[in-house]
Formats: structure tokens, C-alpha cells, sequence
């Protein structure tokens, strides 16, 4: 499973990252800094003590800077014309005599000294640092099978349920029964596992903090912007049985008749803004005091209002609710976007987490979305504690008219955010991976090369595309990036763009286009793509008070690491996705989970962009999955059925 979360990059004058270099959402990082170890101070440790134990990890090193420089020439020169190219050559060259070996030299120091030089500074970089908002920008939706709750009961049990599975899937943590994969003979590191519940982000000038509570006993309920303290364990330490915990919820569902006052709104806004709002917000008397239940909660369970839903328009729906809310006519306010883990059921079915990016890639998202839905499916026991617990308990929360005049600048916000963001989902059901295991063809490597083909289909020109990939053998590791537009992607677009191209040929383009991203992809995996590595560079020269090099300004770094298409694999059996917004104004976010018999891809992209469009960019999808499947068994010794 290779990830997202959508998850920036740097647009150059901005720094780099869905989503830093791509996968927060390619808007803006560095906040200057003079001493690295004192930066630490907002990061608590406890966040990177991983199961060195338990666990055989690499340490992660500083890549030889030759290799790097290489390996981004040459993926720059389909989006470069010669002048550009020749100038990028002439810069790069520059900067691997000069100011890149200095650089190097630094950074070689780091990671002889740390165990992994690249996780705390990422984690500041693409988030901490981060100041749009982690709505849309940053904290992607994990979706939930579509569910019917014919009755307000069927509601609160779902909810109930999805609750103490979440609890149950928190024991296989805290008991370290999650297993250790291997790539190849390398075990990948488990401990972001560790950081997805009891954690949330602090909101903080110029750079947020985050604080760890893995030990929290009670988790959050909003309800109509009503916050409670609910502890779902008894006395003893016991979770409560799923019986108790639906008459709980139940009773806070029915106490709730009105909307109470959008404190949650405060928090779907640029960071700057909710930071100065935060310190508002505690100053008041008694506030501090509950949203500290807030931030020290295992997660929040949003119990939303009914939204409308067009036939056919129902994921569409499900991942506006999961990314930011609708905007305040619905659910936006009902919301804590700081908390890693917010598991949202709305009453129509609609149901699923948001997920804020700093602590974690999406694969532990992922994989407990599907532990607790195969739990629910089975119909596993639910037994527990039903006595000598504590009743759920409101917190109180005060505003002012100064706080009252930042909600009322959040709700208008985060309602234009909301429609601003265009989602199409496709779910395509004409073969799935399945299929393309017979052609011998990486899946993943073959729906990039669709989305490659769909976006210079519909806008004629190649476009930079990222996706993430995970570094989880090595300590601490997050992601790299794979830059999936090649020349030979580019190649392969152009052929299927010509109808005087025969088939044999499109398909020995498709095929090698394909096994150039296998290739890339597989250096990636370890370390060994281009945009850590020139990241860390360029925080060398912040960290040690140096100018930033030319040679991230050239043409070849600006246009390469603007990452039009931000995409990533999130693979599930479930009828199931994760979705976010683009990384570029003018681009799209593409996350996609490819099953046997079919592919579901969630697309996005701004509606008030001129060049976009992201129904038309699915249209393109769809045609070019279409295509790719009649080359290949047109050129195929024995032609497999249309699944």
C-alpha cells in the first residue's frame, strides 16, 4: 500500500508538500530557523520511539549527491523545453560543485548522527509549519461503506459499535499484535500506528505543536457543536459494552435539540488565524479546562445532521462531509480538525474518518477503517463493561465577542472552501487489478500512467505528477516521492493521441512507460527518489543561517516539483476510499484503491480555476482506462475478456 495523504511539494516561492514536496498540498513550509535541535521543542519525543526492540530498522542515510542530481535531470525534461533544460543542467551542475557539496556535507553529518535525519524535520516542514488550513488542504477522508440507518436506534448503534471496535483496534496496538510486514528481507516500521489516537495538533504562531496522549481513557462527542467528555472505559479499565455505549450516545443525541455556538469552525481555518482565535478561545475562564478534554481524547465522534443527497451523487456527498463538513449550513462546525482520528456517521449513512496528516501516513488509517468494518460486518461480540463507569459529562465552553467575530470570519470561510472544492468519484467497473495481473502489468504503475494519459488528454500538455511512497523501512520513515511524469510517460501519451500510431506500438509505450515507473517507484521505496533528498539540502542551508542555492529556483526544480496531479494508492477490499483536495491551484488530487474487479478513484479539483475541470478530467479518465484496455488485448496472444 503505497500513500497520500495528500497527501505538497514546494511551488519554489512556497515551500514543497498534500499533502513540503508534494504530499501536504504544495502551498508554503519554511518558517526560518537557526538550531535544529532546539526546533525539536514542539515535536514531543514520545512521537518517534519507535520498536527498535522489537524491530530490525534501517537507519536512513544521506544519498550520495551525484545519484540525486542525476535522477532529476531526468525528470525534468518532459515538462522543460531545451533552453530550460540546458540552463537547469548548467545550474544543477553548478550547485554539485558548490553550494550542493557543502550542503551535502552538513546533511551527511545529520544523518550520521541521527537515526533518521528526515522525520522530525518532515514533520515540521510539511506540517507544523503548514499554514493553510488542514481542511482540504492537508487532512484527507477515509470513507465507510455507505450505510441505510432506517431508524434513529440503527444510527446510534452503528455508531456505538464503530466505536468500540476503534477501541478494540487500539488494544492490538497498545498489546504490539499489529503485524510487521517485510519488504523483501526489511521490516517496515510499525510505530505510526502508535500515534493516530489520543493525538491532535495545537494550534501555535508560525509553527504548531503536537501533544500525545496514548494513555486517554474517554474519547470526544460533538453533537449539534456541543462537545462531551465521554469515558469509554469503566473504573476498572474495561471498555464499555456496546449496549452502554448506545444508551449513552443516545442520550446525548436526544439532549440536544438546538445548535450550540461553532467553536468547531474556528479550526477548519488558515493556522495563523486559528492561532490567534485559540488564544482568545482559552483565555476565557473555564475554556482551557475543555478543550484540553478535546485535544487529550482518543478521537472525536461526530453524530451530524442529515444532509441532502441526490441519487447518484452519494460518495460525492460522503467525501465533502468526511473532508470539511459542507460548510456550516451542515456539518463544517461539528467538527475538532486538529484531533488525528475523527470518525464522523451522519445519520444519513454517510460515515467514515477525517484524519489530520502530521502524525502518520494513511496506511494506519486505512487499515483500521477496514479492522472496524470487518468487525462490524462479522458481527463480532460486544460485550463489556455496563456498570461503575462515568456518565458522558458537556464540557462548557464560553465565547466572547471578540472570539464571536472570529467564528463568524470562520463560518463564512470554510463555507466558500467547501463549495470551492469540486470531488468527482469514479468507480470504474469495466476490470480491475485483477486483469491487469494478466497483462503482467503493476497496477499501480499502470493507473498512473491512465491518470498521466487523462491529464494530457484533456489539457494537451504533460503535467507533473506525484505520488507517495511509503519509507517505512527505516526508523521513523514517512514518504518519497515517485515522480511519475517520464519521458517515456509522455511518449506513451502522445501515441495514444495519435491515430496513426498502430496498437503494437501503444501497447510497447504503455509497457515501458509502466516498467519506467516500477523502476522509480522501486528506488523510492528506498529512499532513493529526489525530493527528500533535495529537501533536506535546502534545510541545511535554513538551518545553518546560508542563503537558499540558485539552483532551487531553476527552471527544471520549480516546474518539477509543482505537482499538478497529487496522487496516491490507498488500497482496501471494502467498497471503500480516501479522497483530498488538489495540491496546485490548477491541478487535481487523485487518490485511488484499485480491487480485483474494478478501480474507484476519488478526483478533485477547484471549481473557481479556469483551467480545471474536474469532471471533464474524469471523462478523460475514463476514456483513457477505456483505450489502454483495447491496446492490450487487441496485442495480446490470447485476449482476456472485458471483466
Amino acid at each position: 500500500m503505497k500513500l497520500l495523504t495528500h497527501p505538497a511539494i514546494l511551488r519554489q516561492h512556497r515551500v514543497f508538500y498534500h499533502m513540503a514536496s508534494n504530499i501536504l498540498r504544495n502551498r508554503n513550509i519554511l518558517n526560518p530557523v537557526s538550531n535544529s535541535s532546539q526546533n525539536q521543542k514542539n515535536v514531543n519525543s514520545k512521537a518517534y520511539s519507535t520498536e527498535e526492540k522489537k524491530q530490525n530498522l534501517l537507519r536512513f542515510p544521506a544519498f550520495p549527491l551525484d545519484e540525486t542530481l542525476t535522477r532529476f535531470l531526468a525528470t525534468t525534461k518532459p515538462l522543460l523545453t531545451k533552453e530550460e533544460q540546458m540552463k537547469t543542467k548548467r545550474m544543477a551542475d553548478e550547485f554539485r560543485k558548490g553550494d550542493g557539496a557543502k550542503l551535502q556535507e552538513l546533511l551527511e553529518k545529520a544523518a550520521a548522527s541521527e537515526e533518521n535525519w528526515l522525520a522530525h524535520r518532515w514533520l515540521r516542514a510539511a506540517y507544523l509549519q503548514y499554514r493553510d488550513p488542514v481542511t482540504v488542504y492537508s487532512s484527507p477522508g477515509m470513507t465507510f461503506p455507505i450505510q441505510c440507518f432506517e431508524t434513529e436506534e440503527d444510527f446510534i448503534n452503528y455508531a456505538a459499535v464503530a466505536v468500540y471496535h476503534l477501541i478494540g483496534y487500539k488494544k492490538l496496538i497498545d498489546n504490539g499484535e499489529i503485524p510487521v510486514v517485510k519488504m523483501g528481507k526489511n521490516e517496515l516500521d510499525n510505530s505510526q500506528f502508535g500515534r493516530v489516537l489520543g493525538t491532535c495538533r495545537i494550534p501555535k504562531p508560525q509553527e504548531d505543536a503536537m501533544d500525545y496522549n496514548p494513555d486517554s481513557q474517554h474519547i470526544v462527542v460533538i453533537c449539534k457543536n456541543h462537545f462531551y467528555k465521554f469515558a469509554v472505559y469503566d473504573k476498572s479499565g474495561k471498555p464499555l459494552s456496546v449496549t452502554t455505549m448506545a444508551q449513552q450516545l443516545m442520550n446525548i443525541w436526544k439532549a440536544e435539540t438546538e445548535k450550540g455556538c461553532e467553536f468547531g469552525v474556528l479550526t477548519t481555518i488558515k493556522r495563523d488565524n486559528w492561532a490567534e482565535a485559540y488564544k482568545i478561545l482559552m483565555e476565557i475562564p473555564g475554556n482551557a479546562e475543555s478543550v484540553c478534554e478535546i485535544q487529550k481524547s482518543l478521537f472525536t465522534l461526530s453524530l451530524d445532521d442529515c444532509v441532502p443527497v441526490e441519487k447518484g451523487q452519494e460518495n460525492i456527498v460522503l467525501a465533502g462531509q468526511l473532508i470539511h463538513g459542507g460548510g456550516v449550513q451542515y456539518n463544517s462546525s461539528n467538527r475538532w480538525m486538529d484531533k488525528t482520528i475523527q470518525l464522523i456517521v451522519n445519520r444519513n449513512g454517510l460515515n467514515g474518518f477525517c484524519y489530520e496528516h502530521s502524525p502518520a501516513e494513511g496506511v494506519p488509517i486505512a487499515l483500521m477503517m477496514d479492522h472496524v468494518v470487518k468487525k462490524m460486518e462479522k458481527g463480532d461480540k460486544t460485550d463489556g463493561a455496563s456498570d461503575n463507569f462515568e456518565c458522558p459529562v458537556k464540557l462548557k465552553l464560553t465565547t466572547s465577542e471578540c472570539l464571536n467575530m472570529h467564528v463568524a470570519a470562520a463560518k463564512h470561510y470554510i463555507t466558500g472552501l467547501a463549495f470551492n472544492l469540486r470531488m468527482n468519484i469514479l468507480h470504474y467497473t469495466c476490470y480491475g487489478k485483477g486483469f491487469l495481473k494478466t497483462q503482467k502489468l503493476s497496477p499501480d504503475s499502470f493507473i498512473q500512467m491512465a491518470i498521466q494519459l487523462a491529464f494530457y488528454r484533456y489539457h494537451k500538455v504533460p503535467g507533473a505528477q506525484y505520488e507517495s511512497a511509503h519509507l517505512r523501512i527505516y526508523t521513523g520513515g514517512r514518504t518519497e516521492t515517485i515522480r511519475s511524469c517520464s519521458v517515456e510517460s509522455v511518449a506513451f501519451a502522445k501515441a495514444m493521441m495519435d491515430k496513426e500510431v498502430s496498437n503494437e506500438e501503444r501497447a510497447k509505450l504503455l509497457r515501458k512507460a509502466v516498467n519506467s515507473h516500477r523502476e522509480y517507484t522501486s528506488l523510492a521505496l528506498q529512499g532513493r527518489g529526489v525530493d527528500r533528498h533535495l529537501l533536506g539540502l535546502k534545510l541545511m542551508a535554513v538551518e545553518y543561517c546560508q542563503p537558499i542555492p540558485k539552483f532551487f529556483s531553476s527552471p527544471g526544480f520549480v516546474k518539477s516539483s509543482t505537482f499538478r496531479i497529487s496522487t496516491s494508492q490507498v488500497a482496501s477490499k471494502n467498497n471503500a476510499f480516501m479522497c483530498y483536495g488538489p495540491t496546485t491551484d490548477n491541478g487535481y488530487g487523485c487518490c485511488y484503491n484499485p480491487r480485483d474487479d474494478d478501480l474507484i478513484l476519488a478526483c478533485s479539483a477547484w471549481r473557481n480555476n479556469k483551467e480545471t475541470n474536474v469532471d471533464e478530467f474524469v471523462k478523460a479518465l475514463v476514456l483513457s482506462l477505456d483505450q489502454m484496455w483495447d491496446v492490450l488485448v487487441k496485442t495480446s496472444e490470447q485476449p482476456k475478456a472485458k471483466l
